[in-house]
């Protein structure tokens, strides 16, 4: 995982400084039975991209202008790289799906063109998309690209074992000390055979239960002030993170699935098979995960700490990005499939077929979002945590460059002290690194 994120950073220094002059002057528009062909690099897989090759299929077949060819490119971490090296050519998708932690890096490459200037000429209405989903890609007011698959974490628990240990959980409303007490009673009532919680060495993860204590990751006002130049995640908020895992893990209540690209498939498993009743992860897996549990599932809102009010979450995923240098006939093509993805009925298609919110809040009026919410109704948790958060820099999330590197740090601080590393010095190394990588950052964009 440390691999793949540098990856990103070593190909970005290579290719920025082309930027500027791998522009396309003499863009041409490609046509297959007179049709505009627009190129769609994803990073989909499994159902998700099912219902993505779906969706697809249905816009081409809908009308006979333009024609969506939809290749993956691997994972996120696989596809960015890839578009980097490729950016302001004729070898760049006219669309490319791009992780919500690339976000400065897409906009200071110089090779898109923001989709606020299709916004701006088309008088497209974006009232009815998600306001808490567009501000993550807004910068200086300015809608840089178009939010596809987003989620947020989530807490899962084994509903019928918390109750078998006399625990009831408020959906609404869980705070880290309630968390705490919930796992030594599910611990205890199993003999130790069903451990209470697990917590994945995830940065994303510790940037999402920062959020909803109202703290900032970086200074700037998380970038959206100007760019960042140090992190501050070594704060109360970042030690009650960390000293709420170490409790439980005194109390032997605490399972660890280690980091890397398996962690949280296997954190799942666990849960599926009754060896941790609490865990937390991305809302996307509601779906997938109450339809294989053998036992009632119960989603919830993200806990806080008792000291902190419950702030809200900011969003994670990825967003449509499109290419600069291509015809304005290709653009606007693109920006035609776009806008059909953001439609209600297709966003209800999305959302039930994958668990990602749908990005225009008139999808959940759809009677395929209503029947789903009567068959599943735990898919509705995250729709009302997100409408519930509440709107600011914190949770508008960080806004710079070197966010995978300060995920990497992050990851190795929370599994340092699972380990039994103090959290002060956990936590002011990771800072220390990430620091570093923003000041390499800065240096490199001439910051």
């Amino acid at each position: 995982m440390i691999k793949k994120y540098l990856a990103i950073f070593m190909m970005l220094c290579l290719t920025l400084s082309l930027a500027a002059c791998g522009a396309n002057t003499e863009a041409t528009t490609t046509k297959q039975n007179g049709r505009i062909v627009v190129t769609f690099w994803h990073s989909m897989s499994g159902e998700p991209q099912k219902t993505l090759n779906q969706i697809v299929k249905e816009y081409n077949q809908s009308q006979n202008k333009v024609l969506v060819k939809t290749e993956y490119q691997g994972e996120y971490t696989e596809s960015l790289p890839k578009y980097l090296s490729v950016g302001g050519t004729d070898k760049a998708p006219t669309i490319i799906q791009v992780q919500e932690i690339g976000t400065k890096t897409m906009i200071n490459s110089g090779f898109i063109d923001p989709v606020q200037k299709f916004i701006d000429k088309d008088h497209y209405d974006t009232s009815n998309l998600e306001k808490n989903i567009l501000n993550y890609y807004t910068v200086d007011g300015k809608l840089y690209s178009m939010p596809f698959n987003s989620s947020t974490p989530v807490l899962y628990y084994n509903e019928d074992a918390l109750k078998k240990a006399g625990v009831n959980i408020d959906p609404k409303n869980v705070t880290f000390e309630q968390i705490e007490a919930y796992a030594k009673k599910v611990t205890d009532s199993s003999n130790g055979k069903m451990k209470g919680f697990a917590l994945q060495p995830y940065g994303w993860l510790f940037e999402e239960l920062l959020a909803n204590q109202g703290s900032l990751l970086v200074n700037k006002n998380n970038g959206h002030d100007g760019t960042p130049t140090k992190s501050v995640f070594n704060n109360e908020a970042g030690k009650n993170i960390l000293k709420w895992a170490k409790n439980m893990i005194a109390d032997k209540t605490f399972v660890d699935y280690g980091t890397g690209t398996n962690a949280a498939d296997d954190m799942t498993a666990g849960f599926l098979a009754g060896k941790v009743a609490m865990f937390i992860q991305s809302s996307a897996s509601i779906r997938d995960v109450v339809d294989n549990a053998k036992f009632k599932v119960g989603v919830a809102y993200l806990p806080h700490p008792e000291s902190k009010k419950w702030n809200g979450v900011a969003i994670g995923g990825a967003s449509l990005w499109l290419s600069k240098g291509k015809s304005s006939a290709e653009q606007k093509a693109a920006w035609d499939f776009m806008k059909y993805l953001a439609s209600p009925h297709v966003q209800a298609e999305w959302h039930i077929g994958t668990g990602y919110f749908a990005i225009n809040t008139k999808a959940y009026d759809d009677q395929l979002v209503k029947e789903a919410y009567q068959k599943v109704p735990q898919l509705q948790v995250p729709v009302q945590q997100l409408q519930a958060t509440h709107t600011s820099p914190v949770t508008q999330g960080a806004l710079m460059q070197s966010l995978p590197e300060e995920r990497t740090a992050v990851e190795s601080a929370m599994e340092s002290v699972y380990n039994g590393e103090d959290i002060d010095k956990a936590l002011n190394k990771a800072v220390e690194q990430t620091n570093q990588a923003i000041e390499k950052a800065n240096q490199a964009n001439g910051k």
